[in-house]
């Protein structure tokens, strides 16, 4: 039997990775929904190509841009509607943020993946484990902001959640390996982005263009900008305290620019265990929908004829982003959360030409030095939320004042 999958954030990088596989595996996978922030266009082709997929967009904006909505009610309120026989979008079943939501209860997927960028991925986490779909996930804002909230409601839902970050599932496979008891800790590899070896001077002068030039990875460019300043391997360390359950000092990064060694293990004997492969999303997408069985692969097979692996200690002080998420992680346990609202708020504000490179981790720093004590902040996804926004408010006051 085929296992149905939804894909979230299908135009996206981790949504067109997602794509290769469906289509090379059909006998395999039958996806069931395809969602999209504002792509219109490109979900209207998924729809031509997989007809029996529900369509979600969830930017409500991107119908009245288009000029297709000549009654406004349907594009406003997000209510599903028969496509092709409304005044809305043709080849869309879904509109807006409740629509997505709606389109992933309506879906019946077996497993979804998560390929959304940003906090905005938080509640379609929730609705796909509320809809009893496995998780498979890319978005590690949804475990950096609410990662006891979404286990407890996998747990209540008896769902699994699978991590797709290659760091993470990585880890994953190395602990389901050798035991949680075993290990003594964990090791997260980072490529150190394209200004590893700049000097301060020379970082403070870079720019958007040349902070999306990653050196291994082909990915989105909030991902790719997070990985120049070591934001990603910030959120990265506060996902896998979050999904294995270590503290922060049993949590080590190391940078290892060829991105070969996704991530290892150190058993309580010492031994170290690493999981190696060519840098390649396809690969641990394919792990998460496959999971729990493993099955053949043409992605991220290793020739070892010509293969030279190198590892240094990061700087915190020149990528101070992240020493900022262990002080975040450690200080706890809504902190996570204002760092990762503060960072979205300032990589938006660099790619707009508001501050300057090395102001991102400034901003952040501000913002995480405000009294958010009176917060809850734990209690709820609707909690967090409303302790995001407190957090971007003063983000945007950081910026508007300088």
């Amino acid at each position: 039997m085929k296992k149905k999958v939804a894909v979230l954030g299908a135009t996206g990088s981790i949504g067109k990775s997602t794509l290769d596989i469906l289509r090379n595996e059909r006998e395999r996978f039958e996806p069931v929904l395809f969602t999209a922030h504002s792509a219109a266009e490109e979900l209207q082709k998924l729809k031509k190509e997989f007809p029996g997929a529900l369509t979600a967009l969830a930017n409500n904006n991107a119908c009245f841009a288009s000029g297709a909505c000549v009654d406004g009610n349907a594009c406003a309120t997000g209510d599903a509607y028969v496509a092709g026989t409304s005044p809305a979008l043709p080849g869309i079943d879904f509109l807006g943020s409740e629509g997505l939501l709606d389109a992933i209860a309506a879906a019946g997927a077996d497993v979804a993946v998560n390929g959304i960028s940003g906090a905005a991925g938080l509640e379609p986490s929730a609705a796909v484990i509320k809809s009893g779909s496995d998780l498979a996930l890319a978005n590690k804002e949804t475990i950096v902001m609410a990662g006891r909230i979404i286990f407890t409601l996998a747990e209540e839902k008896k769902v699994h959640i699978i991590p797709v970050d290659s760091e993470h599932s990585a880890l994953f496979s190395l602990i389901e390996a050798h035991g949680k008891n075993n290990v003594s800790e964990i090791i997260l590899t980072a490529s150190g982005g394209p200004f590893r070896n700049y000097p301060p001077e020379k970082l403070a002068a870079v720019t958007p263009e040349e902070a999306l030039a990653h050196p291994t990875w082909n990915m989105g460019p909030k991902i790719t900008m997070d990985s120049a300043t070591l934001a990603n391997k910030g959120l990265e360390v506060i996902e896998a305290a979050g999904l294995f359950g270590f503290p922060p000092e049993k949590i080590k990064v190391v940078i290892h620019p060829q991105s070969i060694v996704h991530s290892m293990i150190r058993l309580k004997n010492g031994a170290v265990y690493a999981q190696l492969s060519k840098p390649d999303m396809r690969l641990p997408i394919h792990e998460a929908l496959s999971w729990p069985e493993t099955e053949h692969s043409p992605y991220g097979a290793l020739d070892f004829d010509s293969l030279s692996l190198t590892f240094e200690k990061p700087d915190f002080e020149r990528f101070p982003m992240l020493a900022l998420a262990y002080e975040a992680l450690k200080r706890g346990p809504f902190l996570p959360t204002i760092y990762n609202a503060a960072n979205e708020v300032a990589v938006e504000a660099f790619f707009k030409g508001e501050i300057g490179f090395l102001e991102i981790s400034r901003l952040v720093g501000y913002v995480l030095s405000k009294d958010f004590t009176e917060e809850e902040g734990t209690g709820s996804i609707e909690s967090i939320l409303v302790l995001d926004k407190k957090a971007r408010e003063l983000a945007g006051n950081f910026i508007r004042s300088r």
